[in-house]
């Protein structure tokens, strides 16, 4: 089974403000704005979902295809990608756009303000599926990026007859009610927190509960407190979080998890160790700042799973990658 992972690439800056937002803005002038923060530190990290999705794939042992846009300024990321057993063959690279990039600042009380330039990214409505050679056996990913662009991957993959799963994410606030009922009709798998289940039922116009039965198999995450998992419904598997040593940073932790799911369900694994699988994708993930940093070989992934959980990995978790 080939895996492959649809949404953004993307750039993110990150940067520290030492003082707070609000010791320079004057309300009483909002409707004049204009302020300028020095800032003490930078940092660009590779990010963008499809990115951290492949990345964390890769770890796992699968060898993700990536169908997706990036900018001109892409060479670095992509021999990065490689280097780490992605496929990149699906990434068109758009001579006259930047790749997408996120500018995040950052004030000691936690505060953002954040810029996202969508750059290369407003192009993936333009990539197809069709001639990736994709099959009933093969599993596609769909996740954030333009709405044209999920939409089309939806139709492309129920015309090809490939099982998908669908989770819009962010986009979820931004998708239409009949973009997210689209995406539904033929996805074999639904994700999202229950932030964003709230926000699709009621796009929908219908209680949570029927839009869980939606799908054959549905993924509510909870944050911290773990997550469920839905068959035809009906809860299946009440999955935990693993232990972390530190939190330092939760952002790339929901696209870790989508890969540990994905690992499991293309692997056929039992849904309470594709569960905690993901889970403990998603605690080295918080552990690091940035979505790409932290690694591991997977012997010590299958250590930390034995030592979190209790019990093994089954022998179809740790068999040879998958080739494309």
């Amino acid at each position: 089974m080939r895996i492959v992972v649809t949404g953004s690439l993307a750039f993110d800056y990150i940067m520290d403000f030492p003082g707070y937002f609000r010791d320079h803005m004057l309300m009483e002038k909002a409707h004049m704005l204009s302020v300028s923060f020095l800032v003490d530190s930078m940092r660009k990290m590779r990010g963008g979902v499809a990115g951290n999705i492949a990345y964390n794939l890769a770890l796992l042992g699968e060898r993700p295809l990536i169908v997706g846009t990036a900018g001109h300024d892409f060479s670095d990321y992509r021999a990065w990608l490689e280097q780490q057993g992605v496929d990149t063959r699906g990434i068109a690279v758009l001579a006259h756009e930047f790749t997408s990039s996120c500018f995040i600042n950052t004030d000691r009380a936690n505060n953002q303000i954040v810029a996202f330039y969508a750059g290369a990214m407003s192009h993936d409505h333009k990539r197809s599926l069709v001639d990736q050679g994709l099959t009933g056996n093969d599993l596609v990913l769909i996740s954030p990026t333009s709405p044209e662009a999920i939409e089309r991957f939806a139709v492309e993959c129920q015309q090809l007859g490939v099982p998908y799963i669908f989770d819009p994410g962010k986009q979820a606030p931004r998708l239409e009610a009949e973009h997210i009922a689209l995406g539904l009709q033929g996805a074999r798998v639904l994700v999202g927190n229950d932030y964003e289940f709230g926000m699709m039922a009621r796009k929908l116009d219908i209680a949570e509960a029927e839009l869980i039965a939606a799908t054959p198999l549905t993924v509510v995450t909870r944050g911290d407190q773990g997550s469920l998992i839905y068959t035809e419904g009906r809860l299946a598997a009440v999955i935990p979080t693993a232990p972390v040593a530190e939190v330092k940073d939760p952002t790339g932790a929901g696209d870790a998890y989508l890969a540990g799911l994905a690992f499991g369900i293309a692997r056929d694994l039992p849904l309470e160790i594709t569960g905690r699988v993901a889970a403990l994708a998603a605690a080295y993930a918080i552990e690091e700042r940035g979505c790409q940093e932290h690694s591991y070989s997977r012997g010590e992934f299958a250590a930390r799973y034995r030592s979190a959980f209790g019990h093994e990995l089954p022998a179809e978790a740790l068999a040879g990658a998958s080739v494309v």
